[in-house]
């Protein structure tokens, strides 16, 4: 789903202005990923997950059953299906939870277990360190677009409770990031992949695919990941990626690429 800002939509990329690029040179546009990039995510996921161990535990021992491991498996195996996001963890918990304590499980725990997805839907929107101000600052100089994925209902009520919507030209969310999706996108903007930068925390969703199409891309890690954002084999000292520590550092190593790409 796309959601374009109002106030910019008539104008074209080149055009001066809000919204408008304000800088010539390679680099036209760059797009911020948004959770665990703008704002926290994992970090309620993680809760959930152990959460979810403590109520299965108590019908099967935590390490013969390799509780972590089949969930992540439950889930990757329902991505196909559900998609990613907190419906689909908590149904794939479910699920889990069925065959791991073969069908003994209570429906008072079944019961919490839908609790859990239901907490996650409501946790508030915390903005990053340093998120908010880097974003403006690049959003100065570039148009900057969010490009995210998961459930379509959360990730708009994360957008909107974020306050930061009125800074990019285009919100995107978008059911899987891969180079057929940034592809989609470039050429809606009519840019080739050499004028844009990605901005995020996972090397499978943000990082990949935009490298893998001639993009540029700059990793912000995040202390947590869930590790199916991590399956990317992406080189440290690949050319078009630069790594930053902090929020604070993305406008720099924006201005390093734009000058590389120069």
């Amino acid at each position: 789903m796309t959601l374009s800002n109002a106030r910019n939509d008539d104008r074209s990329l080149g055009d001066s202005g809000p919204g408008g690029s304000r800088r010539e040179g390679a680099i036209q546009l760059v797009g911020f990923d948004g959770d665990d990039t703008l704002w926290r995510s994992q970090d309620y996921f993680d809760e959930a997950q152990l959460e979810f161990e403590r109520i299965v535990g108590r019908y099967v021992d935590l390490a013969d059953a390799r509780l972590h491991e089949r969930l992540y498996e439950f889930e990757a195996g329902n991505l196909a299906l559900f998609g990613y996001g907190v419906k689909g963890m908590a149904l794939s918990m479910i699920e889990a939870a069925v065959t791991i304590t073969g069908s003994r499980i209570a429906a008072d725990d079944v019961h919490r277990i839908v609790q859990i997805g239901k907490d996650l839907l409501q946790h508030p929107v915390e903005l990053l360190s340093g998120i908010r101000d880097a974003v403006a600052e690049i959003a100065a100089d570039y148009d900057v677009v969010l490009i995210t994925k998961g459930d379509l209902f959360h990730q708009e009520a994360k957008v909107r409770q974020s306050g930061l919507s009125h800074l990019f030209r285009r919100i995107e969310i978008v059911s899987e990031k891969d180079p057929a999706t940034y592809a989609r996108v470039l050429e809606e903007f009519d840019l080739a992949p050499a004028q844009f930068v990605m901005i995020g925390n996972s090397l499978r969703s943000d990082i990949a695919p935009v490298l893998q199409l001639g993009g540029w891309g700059v990793h912000l890690p995040y202390h947590t990941t869930w590790g199916h954002e991590n399956e990317a084999q992406v080189a440290s000292d690949a050319p078009r990626l630069r790594v930053v520590g902090h929020a604070s550092d993305l406008a720099a190593a924006v201005a390093d690429i734009a000058a590389s790409a120069a």
